[in-house]
């Protein structure tokens, strides 16, 4: 469906919405479900046809709001409805970010519409592709059988995150801010991967101030943790590491009670960080005095059956300074990855990978040697594409 012609913000307080932002009063039926009726134009049809959709049951709630399975009685499609408050005097930063996204690991918004309540407050309703599962609930499920998730899911959906990520960081500036295994969900039956839950994401400006206590704790940088507020986007790679270990472990790698224990946990693993590594997270905070602690090795913190190439992704997405961290895009080059870029990989049932080669503008800039690892030659060879010719050629 084409999307309402909506504003990308409420307007200011003093002037109402258009009556076609609007969706008509909520209906209640037997079973307490909402009916939400939207008036949807198709201007090059000149005609206007009316959006329902049948709200059947919760499926998340937060400080943010709520969220519905809903279904669309014109079509039966099942979609998700996310419900926030919108305060009149601001712009909706979610709503803003979502309708420039079109990416296969980025959740999908549909429409969007406004809904009013008998106290006169102002709801914002984010319409957006439903899937089922989520990386929290298929983690949850494994441990209730006392198993390790099969690696070749590990690496199916860290590649995915870390593909969303390249997309959003790159070509949208966006800096996610919440990465963690209950905003990533997954169909479980191609096993598609999407970031979900922009509520708390951000364009970062260069020298602008952001707020630090933000991202939730087992998954925060320790750079917030510290109190910065001119962070980068390599915060999302921090929380995407320590949700790759989670995945490797089947359990939180860095299970903090509070912040301060947050930080603790951290260099339980680590080591205390180096006076040059406190100045890249925080300066303010390079004379405060830590216990010294040795690091322990990556190879202890996992089982001795681990690969190698999946201590060594951790390791090189887990590291104190920020810059250090590998960005996106080179994660999803790591040779951990190598065994989805075999032309022959399959789901365990012998169905297909999901889609994972079909880059959008996240490879502009890329290099010859990376762009070749990133798309297999199988893939190159079926596009009839060739990044890197050898000299002479």
């Amino acid at each position: 469906m084409a999307s309402l012609p909506l504003e990308p913000h409420h307007p200011p307080e003093q002037q109402q919405p258009p009556p076609h932002l609007y969706a008509q009063p909520l209906q209640q039926h037997p079973h307490q479900e909402a009916v939400a009726k939207i008036p949807h134009r198709r201007p090059e049809m000149g005609d206007e046809k009316t959006i329902s959709y049948m709200a059947e049951r919760v499926v998340g709630t937060g400080s943010f709001g709520i969220v519905f399975q809903a279904k669309c009685l014109e079509t039966g499609e099942t979609v998700a409805i996310k419900k926030v408050l919108q305060d009149r005097r601001y712009k909706n930063r979610e709503l803003q970010l979502m309708r420039s996204m079109d990416h296969p690991n980025v959740i999908c918004l549909k429409h969007c519409f406004f809904s009013t309540t008998s106290r006169d407050e102002l709801f914002l309703n984010l319409v957006m592709e439903y899937v089922p599962e989520t990386v929290y609930r298929v983690l949850k499920h494994h441990s209730n059988v006392n198993q390790r998730m099969p690696l070749i899911y590990v690496k199916l959906y860290t590649y995915q995150i870390f593909r969303g990520l390249a997309y959003i960081h790159t070509v949208q500036g966006v800096c996610h801010r919440d990465v963690k295994p209950q905003n990533l969900l997954v169909d479980p039956l191609t096993h598609q991967v999407k970031l979900c839950d922009f509520g708390s994401a951000k364009i970062l400006v260069k020298g602008e101030a952001n707020i630090s206590y933000i991202c939730s704790r087992y998954y925060r940088a320790p750079e917030l943790i510290f109190g910065a507020t001119e962070y980068t986007t390599s915060i999302d790679i921090w929380s995407a590491g320590c949700v790759l270990a989670e995945l490797l472990l089947g359990q939180p790698l860095f299970p903090g009670e509070s912040a301060v224990d947050q930080l603790v946990e951290i260099i339980k693993v680590l080591g205390t960080p180096t006076r040059e590594e406190i100045r890249c997270m925080n300066p303010n905070y390079t004379e405060f005095k830590f216990p010294q602690i040795k690091a322990h090795p990556w190879h202890k913190v996992f089982h001795k059956r681990m690969p190698p190439e999946a201590i060594d992704l951790t390791s090189r997405l887990l590291q104190y300074s920020p810059s250090l961290r590998c960005t996106a895009l080179e994660a999803c080059a790591h040779p951990f990855f190598d065994e989805l870029r075999e032309p022959n990989a399959r789901l365990p049932n012998g169905r297909p990978l999901p889609p994972l080669f079909n880059f959008k503008q996240e490879l502009v800039g890329a290099s010859p040697e990376l762009m070749n690892k990133l798309i297999p030659e199988h893939v190159r060879r079926q596009a009839g594409l060739n990044f890197l010719h050898p000299t002479g050629t």
